[in-house]
């Protein structure tokens, strides 16, 4: 393959996006296991196998979405709907991405390996059917990031907390509401580019990022004040960075409503300083508050 091709195949598993596969270190970071270097390249293995899946997936999805996207005013340019990439190339490359992804879980361990093997057989299963079934296209996307969160566990052989999985799956809620939210505000005829956005409507996609909002909040709040939370990482300082979520939410929120965002998440949260910066902030404060106990 030329070099101009490898470059386009690597834009076309957008590396941009792979932002969201950090979740694999979360369960590295509560088990304090971050000075484990063992631990840790087991972490990095599980990332990197998620990167891989993920990229293949994109992969699949850009060829069986190749025609919709071509009337989107930013999809089009996307390496298959561009003609950029032929969609035989972008099949084969997925295929490769898919066995290495699997290979690397399996290398570590069977759980790994089939986590990994499970969300690329949910995310083709959202690719070709659950998409465009309404309200299950964005409880699937939720669910991504779960495993996304498993798969780190997984990795280092830790158990996860519950309640860690609950907010992490409502977050994720969260951001993917929020992206059809934007999406129908990018779109003049929203019908014409996926049937799905047409069967949502501002109001009750508000009416839903309500409800989650709400429940998101909550569930973060009792994970800080949970008797298990509090035992597993030896203080009760975790509830310091609950204004921190709170704040994350509400701007993210404010850029949806005020600024017209929330069709890219990852890249929102790249390009919007006071956002990245909250982000930042709760994972310093997370992490002094897990490594060293009694220091908030």
């Amino acid at each position: 393959m030329r070099p101009s091709g490898v470059v386009t195949l690597i834009e076309a598993v957008r590396p941009k996006q792979w932002t969201k596969n950090v979740l694999a270190f979360a369960a590295l970071l509560f088990a304090r296991r971050l000075a484990d270097p063992n631990a840790l390249a087991m972490a990095f293995v599980a990332f990197g196998s998620l990167c891989l899946a993920a990229g293949a997936c994109y992969l699949v999805n850009d060829v069986a979405d190749a025609e919709r996207d071509r009337k989107h005013p930013e999809k089009a340019h996307r390496p298959v709907a561009s003609g950029r990439l032929s969609p035989r190339t972008a099949t084969i490359a997925a295929i490769v991405l898919m066995l290495l992804a699997a290979g690397c879980g399996f290398t570590v361990n069977y759980d790994l390996g089939i986590c990994i093997a499970v969300y690329i057989v949910m995310t083709l299963a959202y690719t070709f059917t659950l998409k465009h079934v309404v309200i299950l296209d964005v409880l699937t996307i939720s669910l991504g990031f779960v495993l996304r969160a498993v798969a780190g566990a997984l990795a280092i052989e830790v158990e996860i907390s519950p309640w860690l999985l609950v907010c992490t799956f409502l977050l994720a809620l969260f951001l993917a509401i929020a992206k059809r939210r934007g999406e129908l505000q990018m779109l003049v005829m929203a019908e014409e580019h996926r049937e799905t956005l047409g069967e949502y409507s501002q109001y009750l996609l508000d009416q839903m990022t309500g409800v989650v909002t709400s429940a998101a909040v909550m569930a973060y709040c009792l994970y800080t004040f949970s008797s298990r939370t509090i035992q597993e990482i030896g203080s009760t300082d975790l509830k310091y960075t609950i204004p921190f979520v709170i704040y994350g939410i509400f701007r993210y929120l404010y850029l949806v409503h005020k600024r017209g965002l929330g069709a890219d998440p990852s890249q929102l949260l790249l390009r919007d300083k006071p956002l990245l910066a909250s982000v930042i902030l709760w994972a310093i404060v997370s992490g002094i508050i897990v490594y060293l106990p009694g220091a908030p």
